[in-house]
């Protein structure tokens, strides 16, 4: 797969160094998070947005790492998020760990809008974020498998499964 034009929504301790991992994996990344984006992730190559909307413009695979459902809600249909600045055919991945009910409503809004989704929250915690070796719990197609293989996926602990669906 030749490098891609994702996006990077959410640049907290988690979703900082795993931005940084597809930067370094060769791929423009546009970024945005509640605060300023991290001089070092510019500073490295990325594209630095002011709202999701904008990066969901720009990327054709969009990630979101954020703490919690009512984030991950916000980022995607809240104003200026991703959906409003989405179009078709577009890819959204969502690596938070949310509630799997919030995530099916989530997956119908954006299929509706023409767009995949993707639920695949990941393990690790920070360190595993800096180092390269999280989890995904992920039903992510062979399309995107070079883009996450950026993130050093530990495959031993990764999981197959459907959007909202429980381990």
């Amino acid at each position: 797969m030749s490098a891609k034009k994702l996006g990077f929504v959410g640049l907290g301790i988690m979703g900082s160094p795993m931005a940084g991992h597809l930067i370094k994996g060769g791929h423009t990344v546009y970024l945005a998070t509640r605060s300023q984006v991290p001089e070092e992730l510019i500073k490295a190559g990325g594209i630095a947005c002011k709202t999701p909307a904008e990066v969901a413009q720009h990327a054709d695979i969009i990630f979101t790492m954020v703490p919690d459902t009512p984030d991950v809600e916000k980022v995607l249909f809240g104003e200026n998020g991703i959906a409003s600045g989405i179009s078709k055919g577009k890819i959204v991945v969502d690596m938070s760990s949310i509630s799997p009910i919030a995530t099916k409503e989530f997956a119908k809004k954006l299929n509706d809008l023409g767009c995949n989704y993707v639920d695949a929250p990941v393990s690790g915690g920070q360190v595993g974020a800096q180092n390269a070796t999280l989890s995904i719990m992920d039903d992510l197609a062979k399309t995107l498998k070079k883009v996450v293989d950026n993130l050093q996926v530990n495959k031993k602990l990764s999981y197959k499964i459907q959007n909202g669906k429980e381990l």
